[in-house]
Formats: C-alpha cells, sequence, structure tokens
C-alpha cells in the first residue's frame, strides 16, 4: 500500500537543478501555486520489518535457555538414554521428527555411548501456523525395519500430544517391539492426548517449556529462526495476523 502525501510547491528549485530563463515557477509568476504529490512506503507488518533487518533473532523477544544451558541437559538426556539403551540386546534405532528435532537428534545421539540406528520421519501438524491443527500427518516415512526393535521418538517439542500419538500408532503397526519418546521440550499445559508408551518405552525430556511460542534450536516459524543456538520466546507480533489493511 501507498500513501499519498500532497505538499504545496515553494517555488524554489531542488538544489543541482536548472531552470531554462525565462521559465520562472508559477509561484514567483503570480500563477496558481502547483501541489507536489510524493510517495510514501506503507508501515510493513512486524514480521516483514524484522526479516528485512538480517539479524537471524530479530523478533526474539527473551531467551529461555542458552547455548551453554541447553548443551548441559543434553548431555545429562544422552546419559539417562545411554544407560537404558545399552541393557538391550539389540541396537535401538532412534528416530527423529524431522524438521524440528534436527539439532537435538544430532547432539543427542553424539552423546549417547550405545549402539544404535538413525532414522527420520515427518510428520506436520503445524504449517506455517502457531497452533497444531490437531490433525498431524506423516508425510514422509521410515527407511530403517524396526519390527522386533525398541524405537526412540526424538522430539523436539511434546505440547498437545497429538503427533507423538500418531508416531507411536504408526510404529506399532510396524512392529516395533517398545517405544520410548525424548523430547527437548515438554509443554504439559498444552496436553490434550495421552499418548501410551508400548512395552519398556520410557519418557525422556531436556526442559519443561512455559506456555509461549518458542523458537531456535531447530524449532521455527514459518520455517525462520531454526539456526539460533538458544531457545527463545517469539514476539506476538511476528505471528499474529495483521489486520491493519
Amino acid at each position: 500500500m501507498t500513501t499519498l502525501l500532497a505538499l504545496p510547491d515553494s517555488g524554489i528549485p531542488p538544489r543541482n537543478s536548472f531552470a531554462p530563463p525565462g521559465n520562472k515557477s508559477a509561484s514567483l509568476r503570480g500563477g496558481r501555486p502547483r501541489t507536489l504529490t510524493l510517495a510514501l512506503p506503507a508501515s510493513r507488518p512486524a514480521q516483514a520489518t524484522a526479516m528485512a533487518s538480517g539479524a537471524p533473532d530479530a523478533g526474539i523477544e527473551r531467551v529461555l535457555w542458552t547455548e551453554a544451558e541447553i548443551a548441559a541437559r543434553v548431555a545429562e538426556v544422552a546419559a539417562e538414554l545411554g544407560a537404558d539403551l545399552r541393557r538391550l540386546r539389540e541396537p535401538a534405532v532412534v528416530v527423529g521428527v524431522a524438521t524440528g528435532a534436527f539439532l537435538f537428534l544430532a547432539d543427542l545421539v553424539r552423546r549417547v555411548d550405545a549402539p544404535l540406528a538413525v532414522d527420520f520421519v515427518r510428520a506436520e501438524s503445524y504449517g506455517d501456523g502457531t497452533e497444531s491443527s490437531g490433525r498431524p500427518r506423516i508425510t514422509s516415512d521410515l527407511k530403517v525395519d524396526v519390527a522386533g526393535k525398541h524405537v526412540v521418538v526424538v522430539e523436539d517439542i511434546v505440547d498437545t500430544g497429538n503427533t507423538v500419538s500418531c508416531l507411536i500408532a504408526h510404529l506399532e503397526k510396524k512392529g516395533a517391539s517398545s517405544i520410548s519418546v525424548c523430547t527437548f521440550l515438554d509443554k504439559p499445559a498444552r496436553r490434550s492426548a495421552n499418548f501410551q508408551l508400548v512395552g519398556d518405552g520410557k519418557f525422556y525430556r531436556g526442559f519443561e517449556c512455559p506456555d509461549y511460542f518458542v523458537v531456535g534450536y531447530g524449532m521455527d516459524f514459518a520455517e525462520l529462526y531454526r539456526n539460533l543456538p538458544y531457545v527463545g520466546v517469539l514476539k506476538i507480533e511476528m505471528y499474529k495476523k495483521d489486520t491493519s489493511n
């Protein structure tokens, strides 16, 4: 949208301009003053303004967990998970939920001192919004055979529980003997689905997350912010709908 602003002509030519002799302005000749119309850029939504700044952390209200705090907690979770996996007769299959869990998964498995296989599954329920649709769907399936094996589902965040419930049911159909869930963030305040682990499955979590929309460390809003090394709260004006137009 463009804003038009009408200003009276002062009659004074712009700096470095050339006016031919005898061609005086209307105001100097005593004629009717001209009107200059200037086009001013319209205000942009907060998201577009922040992204145009070029800073990867534009739009972050505050940091919840720093890079150092995340590294320390991931090491603790990996130690607990590794101790459990070493008791298994066969290597477990660690299944990362793309794309949000990719950083957590990479940091986690590098610290797990136990044999394991790694694969990814893609389950979508958010799209470009901030609220789960409640109807997750699997858009990219596993390549590794999980029949008769212990599976650890690695999530970036468990909130409503709908996605992890869908994944557990999917893996159970594929013949997994037991299923654990390891999530970087747990948001129990948003829980609406009570998922059930399978067999000797166990629930691991990094941090309990307050009920904010968070980004960073693999988590996104509209595919942005995944590369932040910390977890931060996104400003509400970054994702609320602009109703000014």
